[in-house]
C-alpha cells in the first residue's frame, strides 16, 4: 500500500512552504511572543484568502472539498512555521464537530464563515487539569441557557463563537454551540508556555446557546472526533520536529569548534542521526493516520493513537535536542530555538497527554486483537 503524495499534492506542499517562509518568518513569531496578541491576525486572514480553512468544507457549504490529504500536508506546513494562528482549534476541531455533529441550519449559517476565515472558532472541553471526561463534566445546557467554566481554550481570547462539551449522562455528552460576544460569557486570558498561542479561562453564566445538531452523542462518537484531529495534530508535530531538525544540522556545520564544524563530532552526529530516526518513524505513523482519516477505515482509532504517541515523542525531542546541539546558544532570548520547544510542549499536551494517547493506543490494539480472533 502506498501512503505517498501524490504530484499534485506534493505542489500544494511546495506552494504553502513557500507562502509561509514569505509572510510566516521567525520574526512574525517572535512578535507574537513578545507581544500581546494572541496570534496573527494579517497572516490569519491571508491563509483565509489562500483557502486553507475550508479545505475540507465540502464545496456546497463554501468549501474547497479537497479533503484530508491536503489537510495534513497544510498543518505539516504550519508546524514548520510555528504559525501563531489559530488555526488547530479552529478547523482540526469546531470546523469538524459543526460537520460531524451539526444540523442542516447549522452548517449552512456557520460553515460559509469558518471557510472563509471570516469567523474563527475554538473548542471549548477541559474543564482543569487532568483528562476531561463524559462523568467528569461539569458544565450544563438547560433551556438553551450554557452554565459552567471551561479552561484551558485554546485561542479562546481571540474566537468569535465556540463549540462547548457539557454534561449528559456516564455514556454520552451534549454538544453546543455558543458565540462569545456576549455579556453573560467572560474571558480571561491565561499564560502558557506558548506565547504565540493565546489561552482563555471562559466562564459562562445562563449564556445563549444552542444544541449542536439534535441530540446528545456517544463518548465513542467524540472520540472520533478527537482521533480526527490527532491525526492532523500529529502532522503538525512532524512539520516542527522536521523543521527544528533542519535548524540544528544548518548550525552544526556553520558553527566551528577546535577549527572544525561541529557537526563532525560524533557526539553531534548521534544527536542528528537519533532525531532523524524518531522523525522517520512519526512520518511512517503520520502517513498511516492520514490514510484511516481520508478513507474513513475502521482502524482510525489505532491510526490516531500511532501517530499521535510517535509525534509527541518525535517533536519533543528534536525541539530538545536542538536546543542542545545550539549549546548555551540555543538557551538564550535571542535564538529561535525557543519556538519549537515551546510548540511542542503545548502541542504535547493539547488533546490530551501522551499518557492518555498511549492507553487510547493500548485499547484499539486490544479491540483489534479481539475482533481479529
Amino acid at each position: 500500500m502506498n501512503f505517498e503524495f501524490s504530484e499534485e499534492q506534493l505542489m500544494l506542499r511546495e506552494q504553502a512552504r513557500g507562502f509561509l517562509a514569505q509572510q510566516c518568518p521567525p520574526a512574525k513569531v517572535r512578535a507574537v511572543l513578545d507581544g500581546d496578541q494572541g496570534h496573527d491576525a494579517d497572516l490569519w486572514a491571508r491563509v483565509g484568502e489562500m483557502g486553507w480553512t475550508a479545505t475540507a468544507i465540502p464545496e456546497a457549504y463554501g468549501g474547497l472539498g479537497l479533503g484530508y490529504y491536503e489537510l495534513a500536508i497544510i498543518a505539516e506546513e504550519l508546524g514548520r512555521a510555528v504559525a501563531p494562528i489559530p488555526f488547530s482549534s479552529s478547523v482540526y476541531l469546531a470546523t469538524e464537530a459543526l460537520m460531524a455533529f451539526g444540523n442542516e441550519t447549522q452548517k449552512a449559517r456557520w460553515l460559509p464563515v469558518l471557510a472563509s476565515g471570516e469567523c474563527i472558532a475554538t473548542f471549548a472541553h477541559a474543564e482543569g487539569p487532568g483528562q476531561t471526561t463524559a462523568s467528569s463534566l461539569a458544565t450544563t445546557l438547560s433551556d438553551n441557557t450554557l452554565s459552567g467554566s471551561k479552561k484551558p481554550v485554546v485561542d479562546g481570547e481571540c474566537a468569535h463563537i465556540a463549540v462547548v462539551t457539557c454534561q449528559s449522562s456516564s455514556e454520552t455528552i451534549q454538544l453546543c454551540l455558543v458565540e462569545l460576544d456576549q455579556d453573560s460569557v467572560s474571558r480571561q486570558p491565561l499564560q502558557t508556555l506558548d506565547f504565540s498561542r493565546g489561552h482563555a479561562a471562559i466562564d459562562f453564566t445562563n449564556a445563549a446557546a444552542q444544541k449542536l445538531g439534535d441530540g446528545a452523542v456517544s463518548w465513542r462518537d467524540f472520540e472520533a472526533l478527537l482521533d480526527r484531529a490527532a491525526v492532523l495534530m500529529a502532522w503538525e508535530q512532524l512539520g516542527l520536529a522536521d523543521k527544528a531538525l533542519e535548524q540544528a544540522c544548518d548550525y552544526a556545520k556553520q558553527r566551528y569548534a577546535f577549527g572544525r564544524p561541529i557537526g563532525s563530532f560524533q557526539a553531534i552526529k548521534h544527536k542528528l542521526a537519533g532525531m532523524y530516526v524518531k522523525n522517520a518513524i512519526a512520518r511512517s505513523n503520520a502517513y498511516y493516520g492520514a490514510w484511516a482519516l481520508a478513507s474513513g477505515s475502521e482502524s482510525l482509532p489505532l491510526a490516531a493513537a500511532t501517530a499521535r504517541v510517535a509525534s509527541i515523542q518525535a517533536s519533543l525531542h528534536a525541539a530538545q535536542e536542538n536546543i542542545q546541539t545550539h549549546g548555551g546558544m540555543g538557551f538564550t532570548w535571542e535564538f529561535d530555538c525557543q519556538f519549537y520547544y515551546r510548540r511542542a510542549k503545548l502541542l504535547s499536551l493539547a488533546l490530551g497527554s501522551e499518557r492518555h494517547w498511549q492507553d487510547r493506543l493500548v485499547t484499539a490494539l486490544e479491540q483489534q486483537t479481539a475482533t481479529a480472533a
